[in-house]
């Protein structure tokens, strides 16, 4: 599975579990398909402050997912 649709899907499952701040940027990755740069703008911050807060957010839903399994329930369902 693609990265992008993977974090997609994890953000659609769990996404209300993160912070308000971290869904904001979060989303504006995988939904609005900006780039580090565009976001760090928006908001602010450095292209590489936005790196390290997606890369924990995706450490965050990826951990969500190992201990609830819902992505893997719902793939399976589909297949």
């Amino acid at each position: 599975m693609e990265k992008i649709v993977r974090q997609g899907m994890l953000y659609d499952l769990y996404g209300e579990l993160l912070t308000e701040h971290q869904r904001t940027i979060y989303g504006e990755l995988v939904n609005d398909d900006l780039s580090l740069s565009e976001i760090g703008e928006l908001h602010g911050i450095t292209r590489q402050g936005v790196h390290d807060l997606i890369h924990r957010c995706d450490k965050i839903l990826e951990g969500y997912e190992d201990k609830l399994h819902l992505l893997e329930k719902k793939l399976a369902e589909e297949s």
